[in-house]
């Protein structure tokens, strides 16, 4: 059974959709369905396509649960199983303003904001978030590793500065949490929390992310000496501490705007991060520079898909 409403909806007129879709449950649900199953819903327990939609007896509309039921193993199933939905009381309609915003605000949404807009408590607000945050999370073995011209620094977030030192001091030697970027001039971003910047952790990294054949550019952190010989364009340097920022066509600029970004985001709309979450919010930053070339339709499109296939139980949120 085909889903042939909407079915082929523009992407243009996805934005234009989800103010109704933000007001209604049953256009929040068919609004799912559509983006997920693509329009030919699926058993979500042994993935048959012999499906079909259960009715409630007195109107012939929709059950109020929304359910669906498999011809080959009798079992039923609503959009939100096997996605960062299943298991959640929260109605659709909030999941899908809250996906709407997370994916077309460039610097996030906060959870506060979402409980006033939504008329829902703060931990419900915070774990939807964390959900979504979780859909914007790449899947292992999913992206491919970065090529080309890759920039590679790192940067601090949150934590107390040393005594003395004031708000914005550098941070090293500081209580911060490093955060390691490698970002494809002119393409992806690849940022990680990391334990430290050690030669062994960021050389780890960039090993498993970037292609043998790219080109790293970095500036003098000791840690990257000796990168160069495992790929094919080298390891270019600049000397930050002789005040060497662009050297040609060397520099590190793109990462440390990428963690200007990151940074506007924490202070301005989340204010304050823990160390325990800080990942969850990179992930969400990444997601949005990835699909930074893409309309507000596709990007909201391409978060909903992200949902399918992923869980994010509240145990393993508090881990």
């Amino acid at each position: 059974m085909k889903i042939e409403r909407n079915a082929n909806l523009d992407k243009s007129d996805l934005v234009e959709e989800m103010p109704a879709v933000c007001a209604d449950e049953l256009a929040a649900v068919e609004f799912f369905e559509r983006q997920i199953w693509q329009g030919e819903p699926v058993c979500a327990h042994c993935h048959s396509k012999r499906v079909y939609q259960m009715k409630d007896a007195r109107t012939g509309g929709r059950n109020k649960a929304f359910l669906w039921r498999c011809h080959e193993c009798k079992k039923q199933f609503t959009v939100r199983i096997g996605t960062v939905f299943e298991e959640s009381r929260i109605p659709l309609r909030h999941w899908a303003y809250a996906t709407w915003r997370a994916a077309t605000s460039k610097k996030g949404v906060a959870a506060l904001e979402i409980q006033r807009h939504c008329q829902i408590s703060y931990p419900s607000a915070l774990f939807l978030m964390h959900r979504i945050r979780f859909a914007m999370t790449r899947k292992n073995g999913a992206s491919r590793k970065l090529t080309g011209i890759v920039e590679c620094d790192e940067t601090y977030v949150g934590g107390k500065p040393r005594p003395g030192t004031g708000y914005h001091a550098p941070g090293r030697g500081t209580d911060k949490t490093p955060v390691f970027g490698m970002v494809e001039r002119g393409g992806n971003i690849n940022r990680q929390v990391v334990a430290d910047v050690s030669g062994k952790t960021l050389k780890g990294a960039i090993r498993e992310c970037v292609d043998a054949g790219a080109t790293i550019m970095t500036d003098e952190w000791p840690s990257y000496r000796g990168i160069g010989r495992e790929f094919a364009g080298g390891h270019h340097v600049v000397n930050h501490g002789r005040k060497q920022y662009v050297d040609g066509n060397v520099y590190t600029n793109t990462a440390e705007s990428s963690f200007a970004l990151l940074k506007r985001g924490i202070m301005g709309i989340y204010h304050s991060v823990s160390r325990k979450h800080l990942h969850r919010y990179v992930n969400e930053f990444d997601f949005r520079w990835n699909a930074r070339r893409i309309c507000d339709g596709d990007r909201i499109t391409a978060l909903v898909q992200g949902a399918a296939g992923k869980r994010l139980t509240y145990k393993a949120q508090t881990q």
